[in-house]
């Protein structure tokens, strides 16, 4: 834990550097402050916090910039960081006037967050926590030969052609459809394999390809994210003239874009803020990612975040995060209902 006097240095520099991006001088944190002591304590609180892995400097002569450390000690320190209230009156201005679709919906939450973060923007569609059976038709081809027609909430339409081991009617067929919608109505997968029903070979057999066909939805990445703010980023000092941001342009170019900066335990709420070298991908060990979930715990999650230089504005982010992911949910959760019978 850090002193108040020597956590005020800290912040100093940190806000300093985010707002000119370059080093700074003891000379500055004493002309931002007033402190009360002298440039030579300053200097020594410097030392200590480059001494504790807080700051680093570029060579000896020059000013202090903020470590990875420095800048998750500043996050820690942000309370109460709530967009002002005339931003939240413009922004539900501008979702009332587009249309009440959610990909028209997305795509102003991506714009908004880039602009009011300055960065670049990620939103993901919602996706349901777990697909659940709603409807199956069974076809018979051939003698031994069916097409499985899986209908998923949410009206997507998956289809498997199964073989038998033995000749089957489109009446028996027919009959295992009905007392198979019956049981699994509703249910995800998982569900599915815990409930206990008897059931004959056939019954079983395509059991088990119902099971297979929604595990492997729900292992299925995210759509195509909605994007914004790829000129604020390539205007970052950081990045002008520099290879580092193509790391992240292959990432959106072969679509890992989203698995790579999403944590596999992002918190069902709140903002999550993951530092430089705290991304697991190298790729991304000179961004840092402000991200959220939105939407319906039980029923649909999206994913909307801002990604960065370490050198973010981090109170701007987190404060666009955390209002826009909660347009989204109240959004999401009225779409949800009026689609609801």
């Amino acid at each position: 834990m850090l002193s108040p006097r020597t956590e005020t240095i800290l912040k100093s520099i940190v806000g300093q550097y985010i707002t000119r991006a370059t080093p700074v001088p003891s000379q500055s944190i004493i002309n931002d402050y007033e402190l009360g002591v002298s440039a030579a304590t300053i200097r020594n609180e410097m030392a200590y916090l480059e001494q504790e892995g807080y700051i680093n400097r570029p060579h000896p002569s020059a000013g202090s910039i903020p470590s990875d450390k420095g800048y998750r000690y500043y996050v820690e320190s942000l309370t109460d960081i709530k967009l002002p209230l005339s931003e939240q009156c413009l922004i539900g201005h501008l979702f009332h006037q587009v249309e009440r679709e959610l990909g028209e919906w997305l795509s102003l939450a991506a714009t908004l967050t880039a602009q009011l973060a300055q960065n670049m923007a990620v939103v993901t569609m919602p996706k349901p926590v777990g697909c659940q059976f709603k409807h199956l038709e069974l076809v018979a081809l051939q003698d031994s030969l069916a097409l499985v027609v899986l209908v998923l909430r949410g009206a997507r339409i998956k289809q498997q052609l199964v073989t038998f081991d033995q000749i089957i009617s489109q009446p028996e067929l027919t009959a295992i459809t009905n007392k198979l919608n019956a049981a699994y109505s509703g249910l995800t997968s998982t569900q599915i394999i815990a409930k206990n029903i008897d059931l004959s070979p056939t019954e079983q057999q395509l059991t088990d390809c119902l099971i297979k066909i929604m595990q492997a939805e729900d292992e299925q990445e995210y759509e195509e994210p909605y994007l914004n703010g790829w000129h604020f980023m390539l205007n970052q000092p950081e990045f002008i003239r520099s290879r580092r941001m193509l790391a992240l342009m292959e990432l959106v170019e072969h679509r890992n874009l989203l698995s790579t900066i999403v944590p596999r335990q992002l918190p069902s709420q709140g903002v999550q803020v993951i530092i430089g070298k705290e991304n697991k991908a190298e790729a991304i060990h000179d961004f840092s990612v402000v991200i959220s979930q939105y939407g319906l715990p039980q029923e649909a999650i999206g994913t909307i975040g801002v990604i960065g230089p370490t050198r973010m504005p981090y109170a701007r982010a987190i404060s666009t995060i955390s209002y826009l992911s909660s347009v989204l949910s109240r959004l999401v959760a009225e779409l949800y209902a009026r689609e609801t019978p």
